[in-house]
């Protein structure tokens, strides 16, 4: 028996219309459109269609079919309105149907009142702003919509307004975010400058290594009263005070005044090693910082604060006589720079805690999101941008390098302090 070899014609594709391929290349549906007609403005074009058959749909289950009497009518139709609607970070004007009750009342529409909420545009405001796109250019960066839309709500003032208002509700948020329910045994403070204001920011870790950005203060200097004030409110917000607890500074007095005050006995301080390293050799000449800097770093890897204590002393004896400025710098605050050391921290958890480096870098991914700020109007705004940043970077954060030698540190941590406690009680 032979094959039949005769070649059939293909069939042509149908669409969900039920048009033919070809019949849809000679008559698109979306109409005659410009050669530079994108995808983007298609679909979007099919998609207010798409809402209008919606709008219709709403009004129709509220006055019933078109055109037909209705004894039972409860409202009817009253012509359109220019409307508004979110699109694409802007709004656009679309006439919006109108019902009103038998009573004259003016009915709202399920799904306008959903596609009109602005939530959207908000979010999409300090999305593209936190990328670096200025508020004169914001227009500028979105998508473009189909002619014959008027978009609306991307003028600087327009885009100004939505930020202010989106950072200053996070920024309630944020600093009314409990803290009952955290355990932190450790916790960083450092500050940072927003144009002519300082910003102290407190970071905390917990048992499990995870970070969490507990609060901000604003002020001119790191002064005790306000680093009091920082302190003040993260205890009102649920902060126990009455738990060992390390606390990783830089050379800053009044921080660590404060946090003497506040918590007392139940306080460890650590003095941060690059910051310490950085004071010491800028009153040193450039030749003699790099031994300088390898002395300091070996006598910090010693095995017993003792021994720590005698290199850096020895260290300091050989710089009294040249360079006393550096001398005394090292002697500063000695002890606290071997805190790690009296605590049995070691390896990855020992190089993490160290120094303020991680808050250092949150204060930079914080910056980051305000490169664009040229004027600061006031010290809220500087706290508005900060805790903005702030929040964005708390969504990256990871567990800390060495967060599985925490217990040992919790415990180590317990230990020492209930020995500085009860030679107090004596």
């Amino acid at each position: 028996m032979k094959k039949n070899r005769t070649k059939s014609s293909p069939r042509k594709p149908v669409f969900a219309s039920g048009r033919s391929a070809s019949t849809r290349e000679s008559t698109p549906p979306w109409g005659p459109l410009s050669p530079r007609a994108r995808l983007l403005e298609v679909v979007l074009a099919q998609g207010f269609d798409g809402v209008m058959g919606l709008l219709e749909e709403d009004r129709e289950a509220l006055c019933g079919p078109a055109r037909r009497w209705q004894a039972e009518r409860q409202a009817y139709r009253h012509g359109h309105d220019e409307g508004r609607l979110v699109l694409g970070g802007r709004t656009v004007k679309i006439p919006k149907p109108r019902v009103r009750s038998l009573e004259g009342e003016e009915l709202d529409l399920p799904t306008w009142r959903h596609f009109a909420e602005e939530d959207p545009l908000h979010d999409r405001v300090v999305r593209q702003i936190l990328a670096g796109v200025s508020t004169r250019k914001y227009e500028d960066s979105l998508e473009a919509v189909p002619e014959g839309l008027a978009p609306g709500a991307t003028s600087s003032s327009s885009v100004s307004r939505r930020l202010v208002a989106v950072t200053q509700r996070r920024m309630d948020e944020f600093l009314s975010r409990r803290l009952d329910d955290l355990d932190l045994p450790v916790i960083l403070i450092d500050g940072s400058s927003f144009g002519e204001h300082l910003i102290v920011i407190a970071l905390g870790i917990d048992t499990l290594g995870h970070k969490h950005v507990l609060g901000v203060v604003e002020g001119t200097t790191e002064s005790e009263e306000v680093c009091k004030s920082l302190l003040r409110s993260l205890i009102e917000r649920g902060l126990a005070v009455e738990r060992a607890r390390l606390f990783v500074l830089d050379g800053g007095k009044g921080i660590r005044k404060a946090v003497r005050t506040t918590f007392g006995a139940w306080a460890l301080v650590h003095r941060c090693h690059i910051h310490k390293l950085r004071n010491v050799v800028e009153h040193l000449p450039k030749h003699r910082r790099a031994w300088i800097r390898a002395a300091i770093r070996k006598a910090w890897a010693s095995a017993t604060v003792t021994e720590g204590r005698k290199k850096l002393r020895h260290l300091a004896d050989q710089l009294a006589s040249d360079h006393p400025g550096a001398a005394s710098s090292l002697l500063e605050g000695l002890d606290e720079t071997l805190t790690l050391i009296q605590l049995g921290v070691g390896g990855a958890l020992h190089r993490t805690l160290s120094s303020t480096n991680p808050i250092e870098n949150l204060i930079g991914r914080t910056k980051s999101v305000s490169r664009n700020v040229k004027r600061w109007r006031g010290g809220g705004m500087a706290v508005r941008w900060a805790i903005t940043g702030l929040v964005e970077a708390e969504k990256k954060f990871r567990r800390i390098r060495g967060h599985r030698e925490l217990p040992q540190l919790v415990a180590a941590l317990e230990a020492v302090v209930t020995v500085d406690r009860k030679e107090q009680v004596a």
